[in-house]
């Protein structure tokens, strides 16, 4: 627990084996606590948006299978739409020349629209299809306001420092910090928005308040960073390079290395998201009751365990290769899926039932979260790997990618969770649920009557639905993480070692930090 508040090692790119200036540790330091928290308050909203919007649509509106089946199409189509969007919004932020610097201008602008976006996202009495064409323009506008601040945030670590360590402690609090602020929401929205506890008596109007708060929250947060956070700027010097598609291609083209975590990283995504894309929350109401409280302690406790990985991830990562570690994130994933599948469908859906699963999720989180780390590391060093093979850096397109494949991956994991309530006829039971939502928002029927209804609803559940619902929890993540392990450990060859040679050839061609 202590890493956190661990001074950074004292290394200097620029003159090794001399000791940094006093003005470069002072900078280091303040970097260091200011550039984490300016995420926190954007990963409530990512939360918010990416993990709650089907649950939010499933238990406060009415969707027929074709209405579904649009709504899916609108969110893997907008995926797409980021494919290019994100690349693209890279070499703008590359091109960028404030005096304030290429990254900052773009995080205030997508902070304060993404704000905008995620209240009015929450806050429609729509219904049906009129919704639906709604729903379509308001998840277009959120994939383009989020990708500007989200690659400005991550494509900033490169330019903090060329030091691995430094770089390794950057990407460990931020990603900390991302975990808090993902945390709070992952546990508090569910408390607040089902069952008994719902702010204002109803899902519906419970969503409405949370967005309220959480988009106030994310400017809020992101100032630390704005005004506490200075960045290496030599490259602001360079000319701006016109926006060119083919500068991207060929960026990718060029770096084998970056080509391989592409595929590793989405296929990791995919594995990670998928129980907070809505399957684990449909699972908990539908096999132990209808109640905000219960999914909040199943998610908080799953991801407690990363928060204490992502603190002492840089000590780990001076002791274990990468690979070891991955290694060990494997063995985990493989021992929680077991203790899922036991207390969800081997035992009774009972208190030690519900502990057992919950244990089980908490290993999987940690194996997946700790290949997160791993990746996101990874992608960042092929900066370096790519200015000694192509004399550029790039790396705002490089770290581009990373915001890309999240996105990409959320694509999949909504199509594959809409197919999952599709084959298991999920949305059956969620519409009668959302009838009784409806029904107290209007206050046509007391919060009494409500909860009596909906237990009623969860009570005509069948085992089949259950099971399928935790099969697709378990299996997804299972297959998906383990092809990515297989990936990485053949063919990704900038380990420690070769990154090291890679920085000690760009001091000896004269590059500094």
């Amino acid at each position: 627990m202590d890493e956190l508040n661990q001074k950074p090692k004292e290394h200097n790119v620029d003159n090794p084996g001399q000791p940094i200036s006093e003005k470069k540790r002072k900078k280091r330091e303040k970097n260091l606590i200011f550039y984490p928290l300016g995420t926190i308050g954007r990963d409530m909203m990512y939360f918010l948006f990416n993990n709650c919007i089907l649950t939010y649509i499933l238990f406060t509106k009415q969707l027929t299978s074709s209405q579904l089946l649009a709504i899916t199409a609108i969110m893997v189509a907008a995926r797409i739409f980021d494919g290019l969007n994100d690349p693209i919004m890279g070499n703008i932020i590359e091109s960028t020349r404030t005096k304030w610097g290429k990254f900052k201008p773009w995080l205030l602008i997508g902070v304060l629209s993404t704000s905008i976006v995620i209240y009015l996202a929450f806050n429609t009495k729509l219904q049906g299809w009129p919704f639906i064409i709604f729903f379509g323009i308001i998840y277009f506008a959120y994939s383009i306001t989020y990708t500007m601040h989200d690659i400005s945030f991550w494509g900033m670590i490169p330019a903090l420092s060329r030091d691995a360590d430094l770089r390794n402690q950057y990407t460990s609090r931020a990603t900390f910090f991302a975990g808090v602020g993902s945390t709070l929401a992952s546990v508090l929205i569910p408390i607040f928005t089902t069952g008994e506890k719902a702010l204002g008596g109803s899902a519906g109007t419970a969503y409405g308040i949370i967005a309220l708060v959480i988009a106030i929250l994310g400017p809020l947060f992101i100032l630390f960073t704005l005004f506490g956070v200075k960045e290496h700027r030599g490259d602001d010097m360079e000319p701006k390079m016109k926006l060119n598609v083919r500068r991207i291609t060929r960026t990718i083209s060029q770096n084998d290395q970056l080509r391989w975590m592409i595929l590793i990283f989405l296929l990791q995504q995919i594995a990670n998201s998928l129980v907070f894309g809505g399957i684990g929350s449909s699972f908990i109401y539908f096999r132990y009751g209808y109640e905000g409280g219960l999914y909040s302690i199943f998610s908080m406790v799953g991801v407690a365990a990363t928060a204490v990985l992502m603190l002492i991830y840089p000590a780990l990562s001076r002791k274990f290769m990468r690979k070891q570690l991955m290694t060990f994130g494997m063995i985990m994933v493989v021992i929680g899926s077991v203790l899922e599948v036991i207390g969800g469908m081997v035992m009774p859906a009972n208190s030690v039932s519900f502990i057992v699963i919950t244990i089980g999720y908490m290993l999987v989180n940690l194996g997946l979260y700790g290949f997160y780390l791993i990746m996101m590391i990874s992608i960042v060093n092929t900066v370096e790997y790519n200015q000694l093979k192509t004399g550029h850096r790039n790396e705002a397109i490089i770290t581009s990618m990373r915001p890309l494949l999240t996105k990409m991956g959320s694509a999949l994991v909504v199509a594959l969770t809409s197919l999952t309530y599709l084959l298991f006829h999920v949305t059956e039971k969620t519409n009668q649920i959302s009838a009784f939502e409806q029904q107290a928002e209007l206050k046509q029927i007391t919060d009494a009557a409500r909860m009596e209804g909906i237990r009623n609803v969860i009570a005509g559940v069948s085992p089949a639905q259950t099971n399928g619902l935790l099969m697709a929890m378990v299996i997804i993540p299972l297959v998906f993480g383990f092809i990515s392990y297989l990936l990485y450990q053949k063919n990704y060859k900038l380990d420690e070692k070769t990154y090291e040679d890679v920085c000690r050839q760009l001091e000896e061609k004269g590059y500094r930090e």
